[in-house]
């Protein structure tokens, strides 16, 4: 689906302040159907280039510490839906059983190989398989826990409109997410109350903006600096 009908969204997302954003992007349908071609195509590509380097990364994640290669979790997408997302685990196992959901500088629970492979943005390589399923596109807000999306505001709930995406003007911004959280937490805050308050908040100011002026060549260059955003 590219874009829900209206009246197929769930009663938390008909609301004046996403209609605003849902008719802006009911003007794109063609912009979003070559989006999701380009997903598709682009995802199972890359999925088989660089399936080495998955297998590589998997290796290095098993030895290096007990558990899983890929992380689970539940997350929520277009429509106000859940779906589990793929990513490498960089993390202990049971992670988000013994601390927060979100992650600051320091977190010991950040194993050798998965500090490494984050700060290279690899961690994120599996959502290849979310992208080609059409639960995520390459380009959106990024995925949040149902937790943090009880907490959006009406409009931020636009953002749901459609699927949550690899990476973002946000996301390229708040690229050292971890340390601004660090500086709240040293205050005495939680890390969970840290970024409903700081970090959600002005990331939504992006990816509403992203709503307003979406198109698909907009979506390309924001690729472009991401790569350069991780490479830097």
């Amino acid at each position: 689906m590219i874009l829900p009908k209206w009246e197929e969204l769930p009663e938390n997302m008909q609301k004046d302040s996403v209609a605003e954003y849902y008719n802006i992007l009911k003007k794109k349908k063609a912009s979003l159907v070559v989006k999701r071609i380009f997903d598709f195509i682009v995802s199972v590509v890359m999925l088989v280039i660089l399936s080495p380097i998955l297998l590589i990364l998997a290796v290095l994640i098993k030895i290096d510490s007990k558990g899983p290669v890929f992380y689970r979790q539940e997350r929520v997408t277009m429509g106000n839906k859940t779906f589990r997302i793929f990513k490498f685990r960089t993390m202990v196992q049971n992670a988000d059983k013994i601390g927060s959901l979100v992650t600051v500088g320091q977190d010991p629970r950040i194993t050798r190989v998965g500090r490494k492979i984050r700060k290279c943005r690899l961690d994120e390589l599996p959502q290849l398989l979310n992208i080609a399923a059409g639960q995520m596109s390459f380009v959106g807000a990024r995925p949040e826990v149902r937790k943090y999306v009880d907490g959006y505001t009406e409009e931020m709930m636009a953002t749901l409109l459609l699927p949550a995406g690899v990476t973002s003007l946000a996301s390229i911004t708040f690229k050292d997410e971890d340390e601004i959280m660090e500086e709240h937490t040293a205050k005495g805050e939680s890390a969970d109350d840290a970024y409903m308050r700081h970090v959600l908040p002005e990331k939504m100011k992006y990816n509403l903006e992203y709503l307003k002026s979406f198109s698909f060549f907009g979506d390309i260059k924001l690729m472009f600096k991401t790569v350069i955003s991780v490479i830097k």
